[in-house]
């Protein structure tokens, strides 16, 4: 599967409220590393709404870092600064109550969107990392 494929495919399975933002992340992305599906699944089902009050991280931007820290084992606090930073040049925010406009009213980013955007940031950072 190609990175955009990928990110279309997490983007589906939040479309289609299949997976939480970070279940869809991990969805698209669990066979690069050593963990089961499932386990990754359920190890991100408390990451929706910004651990579940929408005042924490995105979802989506977690489940990439989870991914992230599983295959990259050396200065993953680096290259989660990398990762974070990509997603916020495409979502505007790293905060889900920002993302989703509570305060302001102005969605800066729909969530399948936010989904879409952290797992091309992940590639983005890997591809970073590779340099």
């Amino acid at each position: 599967m190609t990175n955009i494929e990928r990110a279309e495919y997490a983007r589906g399975l939040k479309a289609a409220g299949k997976c939480n933002c970070a279940q869809a992340v991990v969805a698209a992305l669990y066979d690069l590393t050593n963990l089961d599906l499932d386990t990754l699944l359920q190890t991100t089902s408390g990451f929706a709404v910004g651990m579940g009050n929408m005042e924490a991280t995105c979802g989506a931007l977690i489940g990439a870092n989870i991914i992230l820290g599983l295959i990259v084992k050396n200065g993953t606090v680096k290259y989660s600064k990398i990762l974070q930073n990509k997603f916020k040049e495409k979502t505007k925010a790293t905060i889900c109550k920002v993302i989703k406009g509570i305060e302001t009213g102005e969605v800066l980013t729909p969530c399948d969107m936010c989904v879409y955007n952290a797992v091309i940031a992940f590639f983005e950072t890997l591809d970073e990392i590779n340099k």
